[in-house]
């Protein structure tokens, strides 16, 4: 197995399935985004697999399927709870280039208006603060690459990660 994947990690809303697509375009690869593989193999959405087996359920169906996930020259997009998930992780670092967009908290909130639609595993009564830093340090723990997008647009953010996995 190659390790030409690039693995695009990092909180809801930080971009990565929009910049994985013009990614995978640039540099000729196919993308996957993890979370709709979840949706396609279990038959439910996300928000309905979280509400039938609670958060716990959720990170175990994902940290499995994560793991199973074999490709090459493919930019996967993952849910932002995957780095809950050891095996994944580790299955994702042998693949490939675990890249981390990293995203400032006044950014995230702008960006996230509505969190329950969009599936964010977060407990009964969780800040999206305490979220953000309960995750940042996993994130940080697995990125090969962290690309802080500041101010950045789009296109600069992916400009940074191809200059950093080049």
């Amino acid at each position: 197995m190659k390790k030409n994947n690039i693995i695009l990690i990092g909180m809801p809303a930080s971009g990565k399935s929009t910049v994985g697509v013009i990614l995978a375009k640039i540099l000729g690869y196919n993308f996957i985004d993890a979370d709709i593989v979840i949706q396609e193999k279990d038959g439910r959405k996300l928000s309905e697999i979280i509400e039938a087996e609670g958060i716990d359920g959720f990170v175990d169906l994902e940290n499995r399927i994560n793991s199973e996930i074999e490709t090459e020259k493919t930019v996967i997009s993952t849910g932002g709870s995957v780095v809950y998930g050891k095996e994944a992780m580790e299955h994702y670092k042998n693949i490939g280039k675990v890249v981390y967009l990293k995203v400032s908290m006044d950014v995230l909130t702008k960006r996230l208006n509505d969190v329950k639609q969009r599936g964010v595993v977060m407990r009964e009564g969780q800040s999206l603060v305490s979220l953000y830093n309960e995750r940042t340090p996993l994130y940080e723990k697995y990125a090969d690459y962290t690309i802080d997008e500041g101010t950045h647009t789009m296109e600069e953010v992916i400009a940074d990660i191809l200059s950093a996995i080049s």
